[in-house]
Parts: C-alpha cells; structure tokens; sequence
C-alpha cells in the first residue's frame, strides 16, 4: 500500500470497476427477498447541493448495506422533467439568441428542450456517481420518457373515468411572470408588512349612511360583487339586503349575511367580496350566488374588459388600464381619498404568497384549469399511515401529514406552459365552436370552461357526439408532481403487469426532505393505493436540512454555501459522506463545517494507517485457534467488535446513521487502532512465538470484518483497503454484511482487560501532564482498594508495563506512594478507586515545573475571587439570567478543583526538592 490515502485515483478506478462488473444491478431472478428503494429523481436542471449528497448517502448507505445481507436490492434512479424550472431555462438560452418560444412555436421549442436535456440533463446523474451512489443504473428512467409517459395518460384517463378529474372554471394560484396555475403548496408565503385600508361603502339608498371594509387589496374592490355581515351582529344584520353604492364605480352590490366569511373580531366586521381575486370571496360567492368580475389579466394588469364589464368610472378606468397591481393600488387609494371614502390607513402584517420558482407574487386568478377530486383519494392515504401500513419516521412527521391530508383541497394540474405531458384531452371544433378561441396573430388558443373535452389515451378519430375528425388538442400540461406520483410503480414497467413489477412492488423504504412530504410523499401514496393496492412503500425515512455551521440557510447571497463536489476534491468523497450519515440525527438541521469534514478525513486517514500497520506485520504464520485459547487482547477486541456490529446494525434498523456512524467511529478510533494495536505490538515482537500467530490471525479477522463493517458509510477506502488484506471474494460490496456473534461477546474479558487500559491511561496522562518525554522510563506505583483488582492487574503486568513505558511498576494494596510521586484517581467499575503514582525523581525541572504551577494557581486564585465577589451580591444572584448564574458557579467550583489538585502537586514537588509547602 501507498504511504498515503489518495482518493482521486481510487474513487474514479472503484466506481468503473463496481459499474463494470454489474454490482449495482437487480435482478428478478436474484436470490435474496427484494429490498428497493426509489430515489427522489433530482430536476434535470440541477447540480449537487448538500442536500442531494445527505439524501443520496444516506439512500447508499441502507442499499450497500442490505445487499451485504444477501437481500436483492435494487436503487431505482431516474430524473425528473421539471416543467417549469426546465422550460425557464431554455426560455432564458433563447432570450440571448434574440428568440423566444413563441418565436419557435410549441413543437419546435419542445424539440429546443430535447436538445438541451441530451445535452445537460446528465449532469447531476454523474455528479451522483461520484459521490458513490450504487444505483442500477439500467434501470435509468426519465419523467418524460415512453413508458412513463404512457403510465401518465393511462393514470389520467382512468381517473377521468372515475370522475376523479374534472375541468372547471375556478380561482386558483397564478403566477404572472411563469404565466401558469400553480398547486396551494408551490406558494410559498413570506411575512411581510402591509397596510389595512378602511372604506367607506355608502348604501344607495342613503348615502350619508355607509358600511367601512377593511381591506388589504384596495385596488381588488373594483371587481367587488358584494358585502358581507355577520347576521348575528347587531351592528350591521339590519343592513341584510340593502344594496351598495360600490365606490368609484356606477355598478350596485348586495349585503349579504354570511357567518363563514365574516370574523366579527377582525377589521370592521364588513368584509368586501371579491369572487375573482379572493380564494374566501369565491366561496362566498358561490353560497350568494354572485358574478366574478376579474379585473387584472394573467400578467397582473389592470384589464381593459374586465374595468368596463366592473363599470369603473371612465377616467379612472383609463390611468388604471394596463397598470400593475402596485401602480393600481396608488391610484385606486388616491381616488378614494379625493371621493372622501378613504377612512384609515393602518400598518399591517401579513403573509405573501409567493412563486416557488420564481418568488413573483401569486394572484388569485380565475381560469378552466384540471383539477383531481383529491378527497377520494385522500381518505386511504390518511388509514394507511393511521394504520402503520405506512411508516413516517421520524415519529412527529405523522401529525404533520394527516393534519394537512385532512384539510386536503382539491389538485389543480393543469399548467400553461408548453415542456411537460400534455394532457390527453381533445375538442371537437365542430361541437365547441364558440368555447375555442383561436387568434393567428399572436398565436394564441383559449379554450373556456363551456368546452366538452374528449379524454383518450391516443387522439380520437372522430367525435362522439357529431362524428367529425376536426380536433384541438388542450393546450396544457400536467404539474410535474403528477407524473413524479406515479414514480414508485410506473418506474417499474406499469401499466404494463412487468416481472419488475411483480417482483419489486412494493418498494421497501423512501429517504426525503420534508419539504415535499406534501408535494411528493402523499401524491405517491394515493395514487400507489388508487392503482397499485399495497401502498407504494413501507418506510418514509425524512432528512432534516444542510445548514452552515452557524445554523443559517445555505445561500450563494449569504456566501456559506459548502460545495459537495469541491469539498469531495479536498478531503476525498468517503469524508463527507461519513460527516453527514455522522450528523444526521432524526429532526435536527446538520450544522455543517469543513472543519467537520477535515476531522473525518483524518479518519480515513487512521483507518489507512492501520492497515499499513497490520500488512507489515502480517509475515510469519497466522493461527486460526479457537478464540478462548487466543491472547485476552485478542478475545478483548473481538468481543467489542462484536458489540459494535450489534449497535450498528441495530441503529442502521432504527434509521439512526448518526448513531451507526459514531458507533463504528468510536470503536475503530479509540479501541481498535489505540489500544488494539497497540496491544498487539508485544505479541507481534516474537515473529514465530504462538502468541505472534494467533495475534496475526486475530489482526486479519477482525480488520477485515471492520471494513466490511464500514463498507456502506465510506466504500471507496474500505474497498481499497479490503483488497490489499487477506479476504474472501471479488469485491468487499459483495461480501457478507458483519452480523454480531453474541458467542464473542464476553462482558468479563471487557471488564478485565479495561481495568489494565485504564491504568495504562491514567500513566500517560501524569505523562502528559509533566511534560515527560515518551522516551523515558517511568517508575509506577498502582495502589488498589482490593486483592481482587490487585490480582486482576497482576495478570497482565507485563502488558501495562510496555503499554505505558514502565520501567519498574509495583503494585499491591499496601502500597503508599513516594512524596515525589505525581498521582491520579482512576475509577473501576463498580466505582471502587485505583490510585497511580509516577515517581518524578530526576525527571522534570523542579524549578521550572513550580514556577509553571505557581502561575497558574495565581490566575485561578484571581478568578476564584472574582466569581466570588459576584455569588456573595444578592443583586447579582437575583437579576442575571439562570444560566449565567449556573455557569458562574460551575467555573467557580472547577477553578477550586483545579486549585487544590495544584496545590497537591506543589507540595509534592516541595518535597521532592527538600523544602516545605
């Protein structure tokens, strides 16, 4: 082996020869029940963030892992199409081209965004491949591709069928600048300060009497159609039936009683109805039967039609023409101020929806649009998890999900964009002339609510009802969430009845963030029930966030973005990866350094080192004795290994990484290259001793179930390492996954040999302390409380002597230490205490030792007064916060500690010197 780790050439090398030789594939006819995972297919417009590397590790880690057991386990990878945020990104390549998508026409641009995906859509799947993901990458599918796309319409066409999707006139989320109807849960909502604007609504019969509203969208007043009361107020009930005269208009609105709409509580207690801008006021509209009178067009302007059919004022209507809603909303108060029905201006916080792709504000805008009756549908879901067929982990994401699938609304999916599924519905012109506008210049096609659509799986060759050929196809696609719900089953071949199907449906666990257990994970587990039966998986595993080390959001604005691709240049792809599954505890944000990163480089660091060690004192023969008859380091470490591999797979079942991860840390760090290794060097010193052998033999066994054991966490090193060190197979992914022998599990010899370890630590920390030099015999004294310790740390004498560098080490129960001895308390299980004496004669600078603790007993002395003078005022206990107090206290008592230990070791080294303390 090199002297050094480098990971460049050895990720690149592993990675070719695992694809090569087919590792990563699944197959029907494989042994092993199946185990299978789905990934969360990333947007084709994407690049590796943190938050793909901790989902895609963590995805590695449970697939590594269940194929070392011997499970048929199939990754099943794949992109997603990502309509709008794809189709924005070729639109922006055109802009510069000078063109644009109108200028191509739809199938030309279509074919533009084939291109660019054949060109740039990979980019995130080899990103992918570097980080280790062991994929069956013949099985790489597309959102877009054939057989999805066939799964798509048959999903549209059945559920038409079973009048679960329906086309409608309808308010819905509208983004101006993507010019498409977005789902309730693409907005996402900022707060932000806003004004409350109180108007004056004079009645028309009495306009010295008025209702004042109270409103946040002034300038939506123009399309009102009706105020609304509650009927039980005694303020206003008594209004009920009289009518408005709506100002800066020559149009009259009902009041109406309405106790769903109106919060008595809130505002005035008359509220405006807005039926074509308000998602409330089109409700209310309905229960009042009231007209819709939209007066902004779909970029958010002031509509010339839609002022004229409100009856505006004419000279208001015409500044107001073509305006955005802000300009509209200066205007709109300025008139109603000069009208005298401005009455107040308050401050007012309030949520903002938003675009999720683009953060334009969303407006309530009213469009035919296809939506799913999502209640149906909803219901199954909502057993399914009450019924633990569906597992949510961790546990609290449980309330989340059934408390938003109880208040589900119905999914509007239809989009006006043009890259995506086209929904397969087509309308006669013959029998839909008038609900069919179709202008040549600009080309444009509007189909109404009035059209009677023709859903298919293919074009229909006639009509129906008339019998013509003449047809136009609807002009929309699907929401990308619609095809990317079908993805657990439609991956795997349906609608067709495939071996894949039958064999790996249901999947067995989903990794996600929770940011779209909504968008995705409830979608999959409606339609998985809808037309597959068995839910689409048993396990939701949700990921918290990547943040930086401060807690904050990763943002490039921000400048804390940590790039995975540079950060697996650095410290090697095996690093991160062990830093995330080691910080990914259930429903904490990873706070993320490189520092953290670096710190587990080292580690793969002690894992090569180790290895080199092992190879280099491998010559000699290896004995495959029974464990009993080995060295008790040898019977030690194998019974902690063992105890290891019993808490990682433990917590690798309970979807505790960070638990696995720490695990496997702790034990190979601070048991197996600290001390087992170094146990191992006496037996080892004697090549051709039995002792040597059976140590050989017991270095092979248990450093190659260690890399088995830490395979799926870091398999580019451990697959490197495996290679080198006597082993059994072709590849260490394909060796036997480590299962605990509780037979080697011996609590007795963990006791024993411990007790010796923690002697030997206590020496080398008096080590430490006094600054001896590692080359320096020690002359130990070890006093113990009980003959049985005493003879316990008799039997391995030798090895506490050459583990700590003793020259003479005596050791009894009678033992009473030299005055210039340096000591430690070491506490045995059971909490009996061993002192440990170092004699320091004729090794360290007394004086310069002195003068080193002297300094120190000065600063904590200073101290110790200073938190002393605080603790005694009754203004300073009763008025700072509590944990101040508690750390104050805390310090004051440790300093004391500290003090005394020091004032110990003076007066020792006074004696030592022959003075007096």
């Amino acid at each position: 082996m090199e002297k050094s780790y480098d990971p460049k050439q050895v990720e690149t090398r592993w990675y070719r020869t695992w694809s090569e030789r087919g590792y990563f594939h699944a197959s029907v006819t494989m042994d092993g029940s199946p185990y299978v995972i789905v990934i969360p297919p990333p947007n084709i417009t994407g690049s590796l963030h943190m938050g793909h590397a901790l989902n895609n590790t963590i995805q590695d880690i449970l697939i590594r892992w269940r194929r070392m057991q011997g499970r048929n386990a199939l990754w099943v990878p794949g992109t997603d199409h990502a309509g709008i945020a794809t189709q924005n990104v070729v639109e922006k390549q055109l802009l510069t081209e000078g063109s644009s998508r109108d200028k191509l026409g739809r199938d030309r641009f279509i074919q533009r965004v084939w291109d660019w995906k054949a060109q740039s859509g990979d980019t995130i799947i080899e990103q992918l491949k570097r980080l280790g993901s062991s994929c069956d990458w013949d099985r790489l599918r597309f959102t877009m591709d054939d057989g999805l796309s066939k799964a798509v319409r048959e999903v549209f066409v059945r559920l038409h069928e079973d009048g679960l999707i329906y086309r409608g006139k309808r308010l819905i989320n509208w983004c101006p600048r993507c010019l498409t109807a977005l789902s309730d849960i693409e907005v996402e909502h900022h707060d932000t300060a806003g004004k409350l604007y109180h108007i004056r609504y004079p009645l028309a019969d009495d306009p010295a009497t008025h209702l004042t509203v109270a409103t946040t969208r002034p300038e939506t007043m123009l399309g009102d159609t009706g105020v609304a009361v509650h009927p039980e107020d005694p303020r206003y009930n008594r209004f009920i039936g009289r009518t408005i005269a709506l100002p800066l208009t020559q149009r009259r609105i009902p009041v109406v009683g309405d106790s769903i709409l109106v919060d008595r509580e809130f505002g005035t207690g008359a509220v405006k109805i807005t039926p074509a801008h308000d998602f409330n006021d089109f409700e209310a509209g309905i229960r009042h039967d009231l007209a819709r009178l939209a007066v902004f067009d779909q970029h958010a302007r002031m509509d010339a039609s839609g002022l004229r059919e409100a009856q505006v004022e004419e000279a208001l209507r015409e500044r107001l023409t073509s305006q955005p809603v802000l300009k509209a909303r200066a205007l709109v108060v300025d008139a109603l101020e000069k009208g005298g029905f401005l009455a107040q201006v308050e401050d007012h916080a309030m949520a903002l929806g938003k675009c999720y792709r683009c953060k334009t504000v969303v407006e309530p805008y009213l469009s035919p649009q296809w939506f799913v009756k999502i209640q149906p549908l909803a219901e199954p879901a909502i057993k399914a998890v009450e019924e633990g067929r569906v597992r949510l982990i961790p546990e609290q994401w449980t309330n989340n999900y059934l408390g938003w699938m109880r208040d589900i609304k119905d999914w509007c999916i239809s989009r006006q964009i043009w890259w995506g599924h086209q929904i397969p519905a087509w309308y006669c012109r013959n029998c839909n002339a008038e609900a069919i506008l179709e202008t040549s210049s600009p080309k444009s096609l509007t189909i109404t609510s009035d059209a009677k659509p023709v859903v298919a799986r293919t074009a229909p060759s006639h009509c129906p009802d008339c019998g013509q050929h003449d047809f136009v196809r609807d002009p929309d696609v699907l929401d990308t969430w619609f095809s990317s719900a079908l993805w657990p089953f439609s991956t795997l071949g349906w609608p067709d009845q495939t071996p894949e199907l039958q064999k790996f449906y249901p999947t067995s666990t989903l990794v996600t963030g929770f940011d779209i257990l909504f968008f995705w994970v409830a979608r999959m587990i409606m339609m998985g029930l809808k037309f597959m039966g068995p839910a689409p998986f048993k396990d939701v595993y949700i990921h918290a966030l990547v943040r930086d080390a401060e807690g904050q959001k990763m943002s490039k604005s921000k400048g804390n973005v940590i790039d995975p691709l540079a950060v697996m240049d650095k410290y090697g792809t095996d690093a991160l990866r062990f830093t995330l599954a080691a910080m990914a505890s259930p429903g904490r944000d990873i706070k993320l350094s490189e520092e953290r990163i670096e710190g587990y480089r080292n580690f793969a660091n002690k894992l090569w080192n180790a290895a080199r060690f092992i190879l280099m004192n491998l010559e000699g023969p290896r004995a495959e004795a029974p464990l009993a008859e080995r060295p008790i380091a040898d019977r030690w470490i194998m019974s902690r290994l063992h105890r290891c591999i019993g808490e990682v797979n433990g917590s690798l079942e309970a979807y505790r990484f960070d638990e696995a991860a720490n695990a496997a840390y702790h034990f190979i760090w601070h048991e197996y290259c600290d001390w087992y290794l170094e146990l191992a060097k006496p037996a080892l010193a004697e090549k051709d001793s039995v002792q040597a052998a059976h140590t050989r033999a017991t270095l092979v066994e248990s450093f190659e179930t260690v890399l088995r054991l830490l395979h799926p966490f870091m398999p580019f090193i451990t697959e490197e390492i495996w290679q080198a060190v006597p082993h059994a197979g072709d590849s260490v992914m394909m060796a036997p996954y480590p299962a605990q022998n509780t037979a080697f599990v011996k609590e007795n010899i963990e006791q024993e040999l411990e007790g010796s370890l923690k002697v030997v630590a206590g020496i080398r920390e008096i080590r430490g302390i006094q600054a001896i030099a590692p080359s320096k015999e020690l002359a130990v004294t070890v006093a113990t409380p009980t003959h049985a310790i005493e003879q316990s740390l008799r039997l391995h004498q030798g090895l506490i002597a050459s583990l700590a560098r003793a020259g003479t080490l005596t050791i009894g129960t009678d033992i009473t230490h030299l005055a210039s001895a340096a000591t430690t308390s070491i506490v045995f299980p059971g909490g009996s205490i061993v002192e440990v004496g170092v004699d320091l004669a004729g090794l360290i600078d007394i004086g310069k030792e002195k003068a080193r603790i002297e300094k120190r007993m000065k600063e904590l002395a200073a101290q110790i007064e200073q938190d002393e003078k605080k603790l005694s005022k009754p203004d300073f206990v009763a008025k700072v916060p509590p944990d101040v107090l508690k750390k104050t206290q805390a310090r004051h008592d440790e300093c004391r500690a500290e003090h005394a230990k020091l004032a110990g070791e003076l007066r020792r080294l006074n004696a030592l010197a022959g003075g007096s303390a």
